[in-house]
């Protein structure tokens, strides 16, 4: 795990350090449980619910949690009712010898479930924890049902570990899902708080220790970027030129599409290139010449209005002194522009990332650019990543993770999955930013994010590093934008690229 990222454990991941705690390290998991059920009855205290508490359990060691949590708050004096899904007799070890200390629960069907909570002043979600995959059955399935109403009346959700229905490996939810107010997760975060669409399940999340003692198996599976990559970005110096600070070069562009190259290009010297070139059709030339004062253009090939295949040679030649380059803002959809794509892209020797109408050169042709000897990013939302891999875009949010991986896969390339809970993966690594910054959901945005990965990378940095670190310095200057202008919707692409500067800062928030 690169030291930037903050680790993030998976189920596997999970169980791994639990057993350690308890069968290498000695630590009773009765501790462990009452030590988690402590965690949340604090958090639904706080919470000063109006009203009964009802904790809602499962047969597991989540239920177990949900049991510690129905005794301690009772302790604390407020009224509560802990309720089983399922018959006592089939709860774990743990969760018996704790139904046995709170000296009972009510026992409630799918049908009896709605009527229990009607009335609740706080809900705990106890169902299921961090084992969980799939989708939901009955009676789980109603009494999700059920929370959801208590939650839509106004009454705080508060689940144990993680919110049932989601899969704390991958964020993915495959049927009914609670949608937490507040997540209490033990001893570390999930992968599921994290990925979308568990992420919009987990609420507020409550990191709690538990007990798990110093030196138990290290999340792995995946890490919050964090903003000591930025740290990794060579600093001009007094023997630094132009040149030596990185080159970069944008290729697209077409009529009515001029906008984009402009945006990725301005981005890619604010994030410190020191010189960029935009490669774009010729009659379009004059407005970028008019246009971009810091940057340099050249006019390619003689189709008129975009680039054609009769430019690619052309083409090749504009990324010759490129450090690292951008390929598509801007290109079109024409497929004899489409076709130029995939012709120039594989022969490209610098490291390329490849954005927008680029992506949609590759539509189910990925296996193309596994060729490229250079390192290739790809940076598709979710529509684009749909066409890439012949999926529905619905499924591309449904499966986030796996999706990314795939890709990444086939095409030998990093993939940056765009979202606000973006992921950065090389097939192997995952990396997920957890910086929220509505201001980005507007057009443009993308083009910023393509010009800072091709400056960082053109800078030095090691690829996948490169990219996460364009992810939190765009999603920083996206916060830093929204905060000069006081509302994100009034957040334009030009206004994030002014912020750059604050986005890259390495050291605190964004101020």
């Amino acid at each position: 795990m690169e030291p930037w990222l903050r680790g993030l454990y998976d189920a596997e991941g999970m169980r791994a350090a639990d057993s350690w705690a308890i069968e290498d390290q000695g630590k009773p998991s009765l501790e462990l449980m009452e030590a988690a059920g402590r965690a949340v009855a604090e958090a639904v205290a706080r919470l000063s619910p109006r009203g009964p508490v009802r904790i809602v359990c499962g047969k597991g060691n989540n239920g177990g949690d949900g049991l510690v949590a129905a005794r301690l708050l009772r302790e604390m004096g407020l009224e509560t009712e802990a309720l089983l899904l399922w018959p006592a007799t089939e709860l774990s070890g743990d969760a018996a010898a704790n139904l046995a200390r709170l000296g009972g629960a009510i026992e409630v069907g799918g049908e009896e479930i709605g009527a229990r909570l009607a009335d609740s002043g706080a809900v705990v979600d106890a169902i299921f924890g961090t084992g969980f995959a799939g989708a939901p059955r009955e009676p789980a399935a109603a009494a999700i049902e059920a929370i959801a109403a208590v939650r839509e009346a106004g009454a705080p959700i508060v689940a144990c570990d993680i919110a049932s229905g989601v899969d704390a490996s991958s964020g993915e939810v495959a049927g009914a899902v609670v949608e937490a107010d507040v997540t209490v997760t033990f001893h570390d975060a999930k992968v599921g708080h994290f990925v979308a669409p568990g992420k919009w399940a987990t609420g507020e999340l409550w990191l709690a220790p538990i007990g798990i003692p110093t030196g138990a198996p290290e999340p792995r599976a995946a890490g919050v970027i964090e903003p000591a990559v930025l740290e990794l970005a060579p600093r001009r110096g007094s023997r630094s030129t132009k040149f030596s600070s990185g080159q970069v070069t944008i290729a697209g562009g077409s009529r009515g599409l001029t906008g984009a190259v402009r945006m990725s290009s301005t981005a890619a010297i604010r994030a410190g290139a020191g010189y960029a070139t935009v490669a774009v059709p010729a009659d379009l030339e004059p407005i970028f010449e008019a246009a971009e004062v810091e940057v340099m253009s050249r006019g390619i090939g003689d189709t008129p209005g975009r680039l054609g295949m009769e430019a690619a040679e052309e083409l090749l030649g504009a990324f010759e002194k490129a450090a690292a380059g951008v390929l598509g803002p801007g290109l079109g959809r024409d497929e004899d522009s489409l076709a130029l794509a995939r012709e120039v892209a594989p022969r490209i020797a610098a490291p390329l990332v490849i954005d927008a109408d680029g992506l949609g050169a590759f539509a189910g042709q990925l296996d193309r650019l596994a060729a490229r000897k250079a390192p290739t990013v790809l940076t598709p939302h979710a529509g684009e990543l749909g066409r890439l891999l012949e999926y529905e875009s619905a499924e591309i949010d449904a499966r986030r993770l796996a999706t990314a991986r795939e890709a990444a896969a086939w095409s030998g390339a990093i993939v940056v999955l765009k979202g606000d809970d973006t992921i950065v993966t090389d097939g192997q690594r995952v990396a997920i930013n957890a910086v929220s910054a509505p201001g980005l959901a507007t057009a443009g945005s993308g083009d910023v994010l393509s010009g800072m990965t091709a400056a960082l990378l053109a800078r030095g940095l090691e690829p996948f590093a490169a990219a996460c670190a364009a992810v939190i310095a765009h999603a920083r200057a996206g916060q830093e934008a929204t905060r000069r202008l006081g509302i994100a919707e009034s957040v334009i692409a030009t206004d994030v690229i002014a912020a750059i500067p604050a986005g890259l800062r390495s050291a605190g928030p964004v101020e």
